[in-house]
């Protein structure tokens, strides 16, 4: 298929001057990408549209996004290159669009930094509300107070994590469920009430926990095969322990066995 150009919609400064989200929508079916972009526009959102991998980058780096609305399938570069090229290069929020009802492909777009998921067919209106939930939770917050504990601290004002004073690079699920962690050391809490108290969903897939849990894990554990903070509470959920790491070894520091594997249908709730 001959790569059609990138198609932004408004100058490249005007998301500037009026403060107005900056969508990118990537999708090589035409008729979805025309739906899709006739919500977003409506409901005020600059769109810019892209129908491949190469030139979805491409337009990225010309006009940066707030956020993308990514298809998973597409031709050539898939939508898990894309992703990862773009968290490559800078943080910005994905929202990935898949044809497939395969609990896999969720997975896996969760795991390259997906931090919503659609599946075809959908509700443009949903997606539209999806895009607005996420770009809510990625927008600083006025007057919250950070926490720090075990070496890692938030400050949700800035949407910024540091680990011994050292940045994180966290997607908008992971700084949420770590900040959640540190308003809320020492207590147990199952995956759904997670979902429901991080993210306020009161259903969905319990495994996307489970997924952002072991991808925090990676970033801000020593040795997230041997985790001390984000601690696996067997039957229940998962507990922040803020107790300082280097502290005495006890039964707690005796291997333990690994997480479920993913998709888990049953396990720690």
């Amino acid at each position: 298929m001959e790569q059609q150009p990138y198609e932004p919609v408004a100058d490249a400064s005007a998301d500037r001057r009026t403060g107005t989200a900056r969508v990118l929508v990537v999708d090589d079916d035409p008729t979805v990408a025309e739906v899709v972009s006739g919500y977003l526009d409506r409901a005020g959102y600059l769109v810019d549209r892209a129908e491949d991998g190469p030139t979805a980058l491409a337009g990225a780096a010309a006009h940066w996004p707030d956020l993308v609305v990514l298809d998973l399938m597409l031709p050539g570069m898939d939508g898990l290159e894309v992703c990862r090229r773009l968290r490559g290069r800078g943080p910005v929020p994905v929202i990935m669009l898949t044809a497939r009802g395969d609990e896999d492909d969720r997975i896996l777009g969760l795991e390259v930094g997906a931090d919503d998921y659609v599946t075809k067919p959908f509700s443009p209106r949903e997606l539209v509300l999806r895009v607005e939930s996420v770009l809510r939770r990625s927008r600083p917050r006025a007057g919250t107070r950070s926490h720090s504990a075990a070496g890692l601290t938030v400050d949700p004002a800035a949407r910024r994590a540091t680990k011994q004073g050292g940045e994180l690079a966290l997607t908008l699920r992971e700084f949420d469920l770590l900040a959640f962690f540190l308003r809320h050391p020492g207590r147990a809490f199952s995956r759904e009430d997670l979902m429901r108290e991080v993210w306020g969903w009161d259903f969905g897939d319990l495994s996307t926990v489970t997924v952002h849990v072991r991808r925090l894990r990676n970033k801000v554990e020593d040795d997230p095969a041997r985790p001390r903070l984000i601690q696996t509470v067997w039957g229940v959920g998962y507990r922040f322990d803020a107790a300082d790491p280097a502290g005495p070894a006890g039964p707690s520091d005796l291997p333990r066995p690994s997480d479920p594997p993913v998709p888990p249908g049953q396990g720690e709730e």
